[in-house]
């Protein structure tokens, strides 16, 4: 049996690292950049080698950018009063796929979790309180996942920020355009019936 050499197999092992793939998968995406090596494989070496140099957390928001102040907050036309708060950046960047916030954001970079020792002072919660004291915000959007661990930052986030003037708001959570009830779970339906509103 042919081993594979050692570089390719420390190239298949950090592959296998990224989420969504496994081994296997590593394995199939590896040869696949190997057989395109020109056309793939070397501008991916170089796009990745620009990146790792190149991007950083906005000193703001906390997002991706390659500035200390990354696209949407240098953005003077989105300085509108209003703050979309989400658990990490692949939730700010699903919401600006959908057009729908003209807004600007605060990635606090995970939820609250006693189990996992995670506090307030872990998140970005008090550089939260801070820009809502040193901007002019008037809405706070509590867009966090509907998990335990989204729900109790957000009861914490709305009971800190409580002395404050600030309007306190949160996604709507129901049943999915397009959905059927006989699919949808029992926590789905109950939450749908509960924010139900007149026709």
């Amino acid at each position: 049996m042919t081993q594979t050499p050692r570089d390719i197999e420390t190239l298949i092992d950090l592959m296998a690292r990224l989420p969504g793939l496994g081994p296997r998968s590593a394995r199939r995406a590896v040869l696949a950049m190997l057989k395109k090596r020109e056309a793939l494989m070397a501008p991916l070496a170089q796009a990745l080698a620009t990146v790792a140099l190149s991007a950083r957390d906005c000193r703001l928001c906390g997002n991706i950018g390659t500035a200390d102040l990354c696209a949407i907050c240098a953005d003077e036309a989105r300085a509108t009063g209003e703050i979309c708060v989400v658990e990490d950046v692949a939730d700010l960047w699903a919401l600006e796929r959908s057009r729908a916030f003209k807004g600007r954001y605060h990635i606090l970079g995970g939820t609250l979790s006693a189990l996992d020792g995670i506090g307030p002072d872990e998140l970005r919660i008090p550089a939260l309180a801070d820009r809502i004291r040193t901007e002019h915000i008037t809405e706070v959007i509590l867009a966090l996942n509907a998990t335990v661990d989204g729900q109790t930052t957000a009861h914490y986030i709305a009971d800190a920020l409580g002395p404050t003037a600030v309007k306190i708001t949160s996604l709507a959570q129901g049943v999915p355009i397009g959905g059927e009830l006989d699919y949808l779970d029992d926590g789905t339906i109950g939450t749908a019936l509960r924010a139900r509103r007149g026709v």
